[in-house]
């Protein structure tokens, strides 16, 4: 057990003995991973953001359609917006996204990375219009709080640096790393999201950050035409993407990140889900109670066995 309590999130107590022991026998993010794709059709897709785009001054790619979809899939399945510290299990208190995006889409240009919470209950066109704004403030001439703080940190004498980052990482294992220090830190989040296919690059894994709790990471590769079989088995060319996860076990099983990762996807295929589901409100609190008795009874079992 902790002796402090973490400002992120709330320690997991209803898992197995099998799945409080991982984080004891895979020390780090990288020999936990577990690597997953998605080829994701994209006919349905592609005709929503065309007629989204006719309509409305915020333009979308396919970019924002998988952003709404990862943030509906993580809201849904709160035992995927988890990560691990200090040997504990924690559920996050919000679900919160970073990704990457270029001051400029050239060679040379700077790269800047933005967090964003993203709440139960947002609505798909209010999601798109702070995406909107999140990037084309991260593009200004600004310093963020985190670059003035790498700013200053760089200038420090590199012993004294490794010091002070090794220092950072005990904190945060301790959970003595201050609110606001993670509130600030791309790298404290749900998942992160690499858009690479909007520069041109696909089929490209990523590892996981040992620094930080990112338990997932992304990466959207480009949209391309492929051959695949229709209804009736007949060779057709349709438009696809390529995501591809990183995943930390330690987290949850296999089996649960994938039926999770199912969900992102059926919003991605069919993006008109999300006014279905705006117009409906979704039953948060049932899915929930589905995951905590998932959970419960696991651990229940156990109990019973001695």
């Amino acid at each position: 057990m902790p002796l402090f309590n973490r400002s992120d999130g709330t320690l997991v107590k209803t898992t197995s003995r099998v799945r409080r022991m991982i984080p004891y026998l895979m020390k780090g993010r990288n020999e936990s991973i577990v690597y997953h794709e998605q080829v994701i059709d994209v006919t349905k897709t592609l005709r929503f953001i065309d007629e989204w785009n006719q309509t409305h001054d915020n333009k979308i790619t396919v970019f924002h359609v998988i952003m709404g979809g990862i943030a509906r899939g993580m809201i849904a399945r709160p035992g995927l917006n988890r990560f691990v510290s200090g040997g504990n299990t924690y559920q996050r208190n919000k679900v919160e996204i970073s990704f990457a995006a270029k001051k400029q889409i050239k060679d040379y240009s700077a790269l800047v990375t933005v967090k964003l919470e993203f709440p139960p209950g947002e609505t798909f066109p209010d999601l798109v219009e702070r995406l909107h704004a999140s990037v084309k403030d991260s593009r200004k001439d600004t310093l963020k709080p985190v670059d003035k703080e790498l700013k200053l940190l760089l200038k420090i004498p590199g012993f004294l640096l490794g010091f002070l980052v090794g220092l950072v990482k005990v904190f945060d294992r301790w959970n003595l790393l201050p609110g606001v220090f993670i509130k600030n830190d791309p790298m404290f989040a749900s998942i992160f999201v690499a858009n690479l296919g909007s520069v041109g690059i696909d089929r490209t894994w990523h590892h996981l950050y040992e620094y930080g709790t990112v338990s997932l990471f992304c990466v959207i590769g480009t949209v391309a035409k492929r051959v695949v079989p229709d209804e009736n088995d007949q060779p057709v060319v349709r438009p696809h993407v390529r995501l591809r996860f990183a995943f930390d076990e330690r987290i949850n099983d296999g089996h649960y990140c994938a039926a999770s990762l199912a969900i992102m996807r059926e919003y991605v295929e069919n993006p008109w889900k999300f006014a279905e589901d705006d117009a409906r409100g979704l039953n948060l609190d049932r899915m929930h109670e589905e995951d905590r008795k998932r959970d419960r009874d696991a651990f229940e079992a156990e109990q019973k066995l001695g």
